[in-house]
């Protein structure tokens, strides 16, 4: 082994017990249609000394977590976070590299109409992105969720009710709403492999929909596509388990293995072997979880829902 696979082979955990990580899944009230992908609490349990837990986040939408207990140390390319105890997340294209210790954390996953309801700035300036939520200009406005997030005194459902008052104190309606639907049911539900297609099946010009994916997606469309198609693979290889090969998960639109590998590289910053090797002691437990009470495992796979009609 590389130097790299050294290092990743130290690191590595055992598999958790699945009582020591409890994900309770929250269904938003109906206002929120179409908004979250989840709004969910997070209970991470350690013996007393245990080392911290290491994963990786898979891309994903952009998202804000608030951490009662241990901080996390995250890295996202050339970005490096410690101590923050809220930490926003914009939409992203690579592996986030995480470890935690013993954490309460309620997270909040935001879709593409999410980002358009609740944030004022363009998706596309804080894509890969990892940051104190407290100290951006993107995600300052949820900092005070953190005085009652991050309570240690204060029980669940109370989180849950200031987490909701905030969200729909923040929440405003965007012009864009019908032209953000469309495209990300293509993404998820449709099957195309071009952007001429994809504008097509939307609806719109290849120069609007390129705007709408900047704006509220975060990246180009070519990329989403992309995303997509690497996330359903990944998905389906974490949820079969067994060690079957990576075969078997990928998808049909792949030429080869040569060219999966090559944007297994570019999304995860690691080849498929290296990353099968490594346990994966939250994800792997937290993506079972939310299929069988969310419907999908990732984040990314998560259709839209129609948003509440005009009047």
């Amino acid at each position: 082994m590389g130097d790299a696979d050294d290092k990743r082979a130290e690191r590595r955990n055992g598999p958790l017990p699945p009582e020591r990580l409890v994900a309770e899944f929250r269904e938003p009230p109906p206002e929120f249609a179409g908004c979250f992908t989840s709004l969910y609490h997070l209970t991470l349990d350690l013996p007393e000394g245990a080392e911290r837990v290491t994963d990786y986040l898979q891309p994903e939408w952009a998202n804000i977590r608030f951490f009662c207990g241990t901080t996390p140390e995250a890295s996202l390319g050339d970005t490096t976070l410690e101590g923050a105890r809220f930490v926003g997340t914009g939409p992203s294209s690579r592996a986030c590299h995480f470890s935690l210790g013993k954490v309460r954390m309620w997270g909040v996953g935001f879709l593409p109409l999410g980002w358009a309801r609740f944030f004022d700035a363009d998706a596309s300036a804080v894509t890969n992105l990892i940051c104190d939520g407290a100290a951006h200009p993107a995600f300052a406005h949820f900092a005070p969720l953190a005085d009652v997030l991050c309570d240690p005194e204060s029980d669940i459902e109370a989180q849950y009710d200031a987490l909701v008052a905030a969200l729909s104190r923040a929440m405003r309606p965007s012009r864009d709403e019908q032209r953000i639907a469309r495209v990300h049911a293509a993404l998820v539900n449709g099957d195309h492999t071009s952007v001429h297609d994809l504008a097509s099946a939307c609806a719109m010009s290849i120069r609007t929909l390129e705007r709408v994916c900047t704006r509220y997606f975060g990246f180009s469309p070519k990329l989403l596509m992309r995303r997509q198609r690497f996330m359903r693979s990944l998905t389906t290889f974490m949820l079969q388990r067994g060690g079957r090969p990576w075969t078997e998960a990928m998808d049909a639109h792949y030429h080869d293995q040569a060219q999966f590998t090559r944007e297994f590289r570019d999304f995860m910053t690691m080849n498929p072997s290296e990353y099968a090797a490594l346990d994966h002691p939250i994800l792997t437990s937290f993506m079972e979880a939310r299929a069988k009470v969310w419907g999908s495992a990732a984040q990314t796979l998560d259709p839209p829902a129609p948003p509440p009609p005009r009047r």
